[in-house]
């Protein structure tokens, strides 16, 4: 892969990003934008994790494979994918590195050790390719990145394998859902960071009009308290961006957006105003509580990482119950 020109103004990105990479397509797709976030003054470190021969191959013994060299290969495989994603950044004016997590000395799973190795590494922004694949195969490759959205501290910018956007540069037209919570006004002071003049901005409330078995109140009454939650969050997003740095030269428009009334959903309306809008980044806030409340609350966030063939940046807002 060829080095690709950047934007080195690190004023309006992020300093210290923790790129995770394997020997995939999807991440070698992933590797190819974070160039365009890294610029003079940036830290990158290129995490590649070798996992452990016998959990990847665990009847291996049983047909005479040797553990040893099937190790020798994963730990090959990994080094070379990072000097890969190395390469891209040759001239980005990042300060690059690489660290090699190895299992098999280690110990644990791949989910805690990329979530530790942020955390103790202080990263901003952590970046992660994402197969999304449905039904048994997801259940039986067991994906990392949505586990590692529930455990990982910082932001989580989460690439897609399938879709075809690329960028030149950094992202020209940013899409923020937004829902009035502390979470998603934090998702858009981030997100801005990454605006540049001439950057197109949108940010949505949906309005869940799709009617269930579970509403206990009628439809246009849930639908009007919606429509005025909803232009109330949009306010106050406006106003936020209007205070930031980052809005000098930049135009957030907002809008009010509706599931179907039937078998929709608020994460596939996400999904579906940030193709016909054709943004090349999803933008959203996500709590960083635990248990049930946070499944409740993160679902949104997590369903739109699992069908978006948009890359999306996901903020964490860690809220004390």
């Amino acid at each position: 892969m060829e080095p690709q020109a950047v934007n080195t103004d690190v004023r309006r990105g992020f300093k210290r990003i923790l790129l995770c990479v394997d020997p995939t397509v999807a991440s070698s797709r992933t590797a190819a934008f974070v160039p365009h976030l890294a610029g003079q003054g940036t830290h990158v470190r290129i995490v590649g994790v070798v996992e452990n021969a016998r959990a990847v191959i665990p009847l291996g013994p049983l047909g005479g494979f040797h553990l040893s060299t099937a190790h020798a290969l994963l730990l090959q495989d990994v080094e070379n994918a990072c000097a890969a994603s190395r390469a891209l950044f040759a001239s980005s004016g990042a300060e690059v590195e690489v660290q090699i997590i190895d299992l098999i000395t280690r110990g644990g799973g791949v989910v805690q050790a990329l979530a530790k190795a942020a955390q103790d590494w202080q990263a901003d922004l952590l970046v992660m390719g994402s197969r999304q694949h449905q039904g048994l195969l997801h259940w039986v490759e067991g994906a990392v990145s949505e586990p590692l959205m529930k455990f990982a501290e910082c932001a989580i910018f989460v690439v897609p394998e399938r879709g075809d956007i690329a960028w030149r540069g950094r992202p020209q037209r940013i899409l923020f859902a937004v829902d009035g919570s502390s979470a998603s006004r934090e998702g858009l002071r981030i997100g801005a960071r990454l605006a540049q003049e001439g950057t197109n901005l949108r940010a949505i409330y949906v309005v869940d009009r799709a009617a269930r078995l579970t509403d206990f109140v009628p439809l246009t009454v849930l639908e009007n308290a919606l429509v005025e939650d909803g232009n109330s969050a949009l306010a106050k997003a406006s106003r936020l961006f209007e205070t930031l740095p980052e809005a000098g030269g930049v135009r957030l428009e907002t809008a009010l957006v509706n599931t179907e009334k039937a078998n929709d959903d608020v994460p596939h309306t996400i999904v579906r105003d940030a193709e016909r809008w054709h943004a090349e980044l999803i933008v959203m806030g996500t709590h960083g509580r635990r248990g049930v409340v946070r499944c409740l609350l993160g679902s949104v966030a997590n369903s739109v990482a699992r069908i978006a063939q948009t890359p999306l940046l996901l903020v964490r807002q860690k809220d004390v119950l």
